[in-house]
């Protein structure tokens, strides 16, 4: 198996129906699998993937479990050689599938990709290729970890960075679109669960750039992004997991970084090298 498409839902039926119908269209001639992961949802999507979309298997979950740990569950029962990891208010292109295996296979040096993002109204969305929100840019560089982050755009330093229509190396891998080379999650491991809703993107991005691997931008194809967040903005439980997942990493690795060196040393991070596509 070539491609494992994995998309974790809850409770957003319509844009799953999209999502899916979407990524129909772009499966075509690509060896893969589709897996929908549903957290506990309430609004029928369930019964619409198994009457709509019958080629696509299905985990069903109890209760909401989080978005790493159902990741999890997919990546440990799927076997494609990468996996292309999607939010479900994600629209791929129709050729999305193919250009982001074909990059993945001449770039045998990249751990992961993500996908140029855009909105509705075709707008770049900024995130799909520089990971960090502000709040995430503002913690990482007061904490003094900016250091480790050298291709984001966190100091005035960094300005001269590649812009939307250039591939390049970065920090952060998207979580709305991502593929990743599964033979590299097989020596880093998967996502940490205690980020349950947010950062376990910022989390895996910064381990496989730890164990020397690299992390790029892929311009030369899109999705169209519509930004729905797992949880509402300014609930209580967006607060809870929002600043919860920054507190957890930074306790993580200001208090466990040196025990995370596995393969290559740390101080590979220190020596940014880009590779831009024009």
């Amino acid at each position: 198996m070539k491609l494992s498409v994995i998309i974790v839902n809850h409770n957003l039926c319509m844009w799953l129906r999209q999502c899916i119908s979407a990524l129909q269209a772009a499966r075509y001639g690509v060896d893969c699998e589709v897996v929908v992961v549903d957290n506990g949802s309430d609004d029928k999507s369930v019964e619409m993937l198994k009457s709509q979309f019958t080629d696509v298997k299905v985990i069903e979950n109890g209760s909401n479990v989080g978005i790493a740990k159902a990741y999890n569950q997919a990546m440990g029962l799927t076997s494609g050689e990468y996996v292309f990891l999607v939010s479900p208010d994600t629209i791929v292109t129709k050729d999305t599938l193919t250009k982001a295996i074909d990059f993945m296979d001449t770039h045998i040096e990249a751990a992961g990709s993500s996908i140029r993002m855009v909105t509705p109204q075709g707008h770049f969305i900024r995130s799909s290729k520089y990971g960090l929100t502000k709040k995430w840019n503002l913690l990482i560089k007061w904490t003094g970890l900016s250091k480790y982050f050298t291709k984001s755009r966190i100091t005035s330093l960094n300005q001269m960075q590649p812009d939307e229509f250039e591939t390049a190396e970065i920090d952060v891998l998207n979580r709305s679109a991502m593929i990743l080379r599964r033979s590299v999650l097989n020596k880093v491991g998967l996502f940490d669960e205690r980020f349950t809703m947010f950062g376990y993107d910022v989390d895996l991005s910064f381990r496989l750039k730890i164990e020397g691997f690299r992390n790029f931008y892929f311009h030369k194809t899109y999705v169209i992004n519509f930004n729905i967040k797992p949880v509402q903005k300014y609930t209580f439980s967006y607060l809870r997991y929002y600043y919860g997942a920054m507190l957890a990493f930074i306790s993580k690795y200001l208090f466990e970084l040196p025990k995370l060196s596995i393969g290559t040393p740390v101080k590979t991070l220190y020596t940014p090298q880009y590779e831009i596509e024009r």
